[in-house]
């Protein structure tokens, strides 16, 4: 946690410092918005595209979460048959179904809710959402500018009517609702990052990347790995391929899966003999300049080599959390001598942090051997020849050394068979 906390202090100030901001975006979100989990709008290059069957999908709950939501459910179905009459108890049981997924039954309560008392806010509101996620944009939208009539301050109502009005095709109106939304609650990256993308489809590029940015340090994964993209290609800032690992990094710790994708594509260019060399060695750079800059979250730890190991140090310092945190983060980053001390780890184990023949471990091996990184290929080699926490597996091993010279071959294969 520290780790991460102070990462993001120092990508904020190299915000703050520098001059310019992104023009655009080098790719499109993904999903548009919902109104039951944080996914943001998609884009194209021209207009928003309407509602389609997956833009509004309820998440999904784990076994547990339905069965508890299902036992809730009978416990709000008892209190409405002993108040009929209550338009609290119908609300709660309008907001049980929507849980459960079950829309018809809930839109029933949330209209019976309103028969009872036609001047509340939250059963418009939850109309409102109700209907998104059943796609009838319009009935959503008036539904949520009722309970704003009603309610002026209900950010949730603002937002939601933001997303609908983009599902819509009305991009200014989105726009004020989402700017009425972070008014209302100006801590909400979510409505940041909404916003930046609708602005973003209006031409207003600066205004977009200011809060695309804030999103970004708010902890909204795609704003992070847009962020990515933009210091990976320059766009409105100094391209800066260090700056675009450090976000994509963090995109990926935060769960969005095209960071590493975007990681995976660097290694390759910095590890492929058939890149030009001037990509080469600009991807290389880069990926030297992230692991120094690592450093400096850490500035009482001593550093006595510039090939030293962050993690290393760490475990030296009894900061042994960290110190595998920063091992994996040096290894992913083309580290060879936080790699060499993962290869170690991973047969000794570490204390109850790193057990031995660490899955975690196995898997940045195969990713980084994936994209070329030698180290990574000969120990996943002597981990399949033999047969280190997996079935020994001798074709396997030389397939991992495949590509290596033949002196390089022999010395592992040597390895492999105790000589």
């Amino acid at each position: 946690m520290r780790r991460r906390l102070v990462l993001v202090t120092l990508l904020f100030a190299s915000f703050v410092a520098r001059p310019s901001v992104p023009s655009s975006f080098s790719q499109t979100p993904e999903n548009a918005p919902s109104p039951t989990a944080e996914t943001q709008p998609t884009s194209s290059e021209t207009s928003p595209a309407p509602m389609s069957t997956d833009e509004h999908k309820l998440p999904e709950l784990l076994p547990q979460e339905r069965e508890d939501a299902v036992l809730v459910l009978g416990e709000l179905r008892s209190a409405v048959r002993l108040s009929p009459d209550s338009a609290k108890d119908r609300l709660k049981l309008a907001q049980g179904l929507y849980r459960i997924g079950d829309l018809d039954a809930a839109l029933d309560e949330c209209r019976a809710g309103l028969k009872l008392e036609p001047n509340n806010a939250k059963a418009h509101l939850q109309l409102g959402i109700t209907l998104m996620a059943k796609q009838d944009g319009r009935a959503a939208a008036t539904a949520l500018k009722e309970a704003i009539l009603l309610d002026p301050e209900m950010t949730h109502a603002h937002y939601s009517l933001g997303s609908v009005q983009y599902s819509l095709g009305n991009l200014t109106a989105a726009i004020q609702s989402y700017r009425r939304a972070l008014e209302l609650q100006p801590n909400f990256p979510d409505a940041r990052y909404r916003l930046a993308l609708v602005l973003k489809l209006t031409n207003r590029h600066q205004e977009a990347a200011r809060l695309m940015e804030e999103a970004a340090i708010g902890g909204i994964p795609q704003a992070q790995y847009f962020m990515g993209n933009a210091y990976r290609n320059g766009q409105g800032v100094e391209k800066n391929l260090a700056l675009a690992i450090r976000w994509w990094t963090t995109a990926v710790e935060f769960g969005q899966q095209r960071g590493a994708e975007s990681l995976s594509q660097l290694r390759r260019q910095a590890l492929s003999p058939d890149q030009p060399e001037r990509r080469r060695k600009e991807a290389i750079d880069a990926f030297r300049q992230y692991r120094d800059g690592l450093w400096a979250e850490y500035p009482d730890a001593v550093r006595n080599d510039p090939n030293e190991s962050l993690g290393i140090a760490l475990l030296k310092d009894s900061q042994a959390s960290d110190g595998v945190t920063l091992l994996f983060a040096e290894a992913y980053a083309l580290g060879e001598t936080a790699h060499d001390e993962l290869a170690r780890l991973y047969e000794s184990g570490l204390d109850t942090r790193l057990a031995q023949f660490d899955k975690r471990i196995l898997r940045c091996f195969e990713t980084t051997a994936a994209d070329g990184f030698i180290p990574s290929k000969k120990a996943l080699a002597r981990i399949y020849g033999k047969g280190l926490g997996v079935a020994p597996d001798l074709q396997k091993a030389k397939a991992m050394l495949k590509g290596l010279s033949k002196q390089e071959m022999k010395t592992v294969l040597d390895d492999i068979a105790g000589r």
